[in-house]
């Protein structure tokens, strides 16, 4: 299939793209790499009349650490996410992640901001920015606000984001020393759609036990989602198979998945666990090696 006709407008700065989302409202749609919103106008999902184009919207693509924080703006592609010295010394964890999204073609051209605003319940980078609770700039015609993944994923392809704003930044805080991560995720293929995955941080502290920890989990709900049963089993603990597998058994209570033709919700909620162990024993051994 085909889309629809449509308006394509081009726009130089952030300025301009706000006047645009201003002047055609509900009939204008935001688009940079594409890789999402194509595919759904090609199958007539969405079918908005006005395409407006940010890909010359420089001010909106970057990486950079600021006061402990890994800042990116919204028009940074996924490769550069994947490739860049700041992401990987600053936030490994993302680093990891996107090499999952898709295939490299995809990776070029996709943006971190497109994929978050895409709101998809399996997607790495939502899973990730929901696991660090990552800050989001938005940008409307009266100002900006901030907000965080627990105020941003609204539900299965849904975010909230009024039609008239922007998300323009997203900023991770620096993994912290003493820390290692582990990302998991079952798929049918490299670079298909996550049938489930796990994202971890473990910071130990001067004892070798755990200080902090951060367990999320994606395809096992309406959207990814913190293990909070998980974290809190972990704190104070050396990490050994036992205390791993105690926090990971807990996970099977705490999402709540649906069956489709990838697998049934039983088996969705037993890979859970099993991803969320991988993660942890990954990440533990990362942290030990990094003492």
């Amino acid at each position: 299939m085909k889309p629809p006709v449509f308006k394509y407008v081009r726009v130089t700065s952030l300025e301009e793209a706000l006047a645009a989302l201003a002047e055609y409202g509900e009939d204008g749609k935001i688009i940079a790499g594409g890789q999402s919103l194509v595919p759904m106008m090609n199958f007539r999902i969405v079918e908005p009349a006005v395409l407006i184009d940010i890909n010359p919207v420089q001010e909106l693509d970057y990486v950079r650490v600021e006061n402990d924080s890994l800042r990116i703006g919204a028009r940074t592609r996924q490769r550069t996410l994947e490739t860049s010295p700041d992401v990987r010394a600053s936030c490994p964890l993302l680093a990891e992640a996107v090499k999952w999204v898709g295939h490299p073609q995809i990776r070029n051209r996709g943006t971190i901001g497109g994929s978050l605003v895409h709101g998809d319940p399996t997607a790495e980078l939502a899973l990730v920015v929901t696991l660090l609770n990552a800050e989001f700039v938005i940008q409307g015609k009266g100002g900006r606000r901030t907000v965080r993944p627990d105020d941003f994923f609204e539900g299965l392809m849904a975010a909230r984001i009024e039609e008239n704003e922007i998300l323009t930044q997203v900023s991770c805080s620096v993994i912290p020393p003493r820390s290692g991560y582990g990302f998991q995720e079952l798929c049918i293929r490299h670079g298909d759609f996550a049938v489930v995955a796990a994202a971890v941080q473990v910071t130990l502290g001067d004892d070798g036990r755990c200080a902090e920890t951060r367990v999320a989990v994606s395809g096992a709900g309406p959207r990814p989602a913190r293990m909070g049963g998980a974290e809190a089993a972990l704190i104070g603990k050396d990490g050994s198979p036992k205390d791993l597998e105690a926090a990971a058994a807990s996970v099977c209570a705490a999402v709540d998945p649906v069956s489709d033709l990838k697998g049934s919700a039983d088996y969705r909620r037993e890979m859970a666990k099993v991803f969320v162990r991988r993660a942890l024993e990954e990440a533990w051994s990362k942290a030990r090696r990094g003492q």
